[in-house]
C-alpha cells in the first residue's frame, strides 16, 4: 500500500472496523465509537484521500480502497474483523467481503448500493451533474479535480452483480433509513441476495448511525448478540 490509513481506535477486545462515506472521515462513527468501545476494540478507518488519510498515487475506486483495507488489517495483525460500513464504506465492506470471505467474521452494510441506479434519482441528478461540471474544471483547478475525483466513485460505481451476492458467507445486516437516498426496493434486493441476511429499516434518511444513534446501536448490537463469534476466535 502506498499510503498509511489514518485511523481512530478506542476500546479493547474483538476488533470492529468502521468505514464511513463519501468525501467523509471516521468522525462521522463518533456515536457508534462510544456505545461500541464497550464491548469491542473500534477501529475507525479514514479511507485513501478521506479525512486523515494521504491520497497517494493508487487508482481511485471501490476496489482500491477495500485492497487499502486488506492492507490495513494486514498491517494492524487482524486476520479478521467485524465490518460496519456505511454509504460508500458499505460498498467498501461488501466488496472486501466478496474479495476476502476469510476476514470477514460479521457484516453490517448501511446505506450500500449495488450500482448508481440504486439511488434515488432526486440524488443522483444532481450528483451527475456535479461530476460533470466539475470535471470540466479538474484540469484548471485542484479543488474542481478533487470534487470530480469524489463525485466520480458515486457516477461511475459500484458495480455489483446482485447474483454475485450468494458467495458473501458472513452473517449480514443490512439497515437503512426509511427515507434513505438509497431506493428501499434495493435494499431489498441486496439482503435478498445475501443467504441468511437480516433486514432492518430505521425512522430516518440517509445518516441513521449520526442522527439516530441510539436505534441504530441497538439494532447492531442486537445483531452481534445473535450471531456470537464461535470461541477462540
Amino acid at each position: 500500500m502506498d499510503v498509511q490509513l489514518y485511523s481512530r481506535q478506542r476500546g479493547s477486545g474483538e476488533a470492529l472496523l468502521l468505514l464511513h462515506g463519501n468525501g467523509e472521515n471516521g468522525s462521522y462513527f463518533r456515536h457508534q465509537m462510544d456505545f461500541f468501545s464497550r464491548s469491542y476494540r473500534v477501529i475507525a478507518i479514514d479511507t485513501r484521500g478521506h479525512g486523515r488519510s494521504p491520497r497517494g498515487s493508487a487508482p481511485f475506486t471501490l476496489d482500491q480502497f477495500a485492497d487499502d483495507l486488506r492492507a490495513f488489517m494486514d498491517e494492524a495483525a487482524l486476520d479478521s474483523a467485524d465490518l460496519l460500513g456505511f454509504s460508500d464504506g458499505g460498498n467498501i465492506a461488501l466488496l472486501f467481503a466478496l474479495r476476502y470471505p476469510q476476514r470477514v467474521r460479521r457484516l453490517i452494510l448501511n446505506g450500500a448500493n449495488l450500482n448508481p441506479k440504486g439511488v434515488k434519482p432526486s440524488v443522483q441528478l444532481p450528483i451527475t451533474a456535479g461530476y460533470r461540471l466539475a470535471r470540466m474544471f479538474a484540469n484548471r483547478s485542484k479543488k474542481a479535480a478533487r470534487r470530480a475525483e469524489l463525485l466520480g466513485l458515486m457516477v461511475n460505481e459500484p458495480a455489483i452483480d446482485p447474483g454475485a451476492l450468494r458467495a458473501v458467507r458472513a452473517p449480514t445486516l443490512v439497515i437503512a433509513g426509511t427515507r434513505d437516498m438509497i431506493r428501499p426496493d434495493h435494499t431489498r434486493l441486496i439482503a435478498q441476495s445475501i443467504p441468511g441476511a437480516q433486514l432492518v429499516f430505521i425512522g430516518g434518511d440517509h445518516f441513521i448511525a449520526a442522527k439516530e444513534p441510539e436505534a441504530f446501536n441497538l439494532t447492531v448490537a442486537n445483531f452481534l448478540d445473535r450471531h456470537p463469534l464461535p470461541s477462540g476466535q
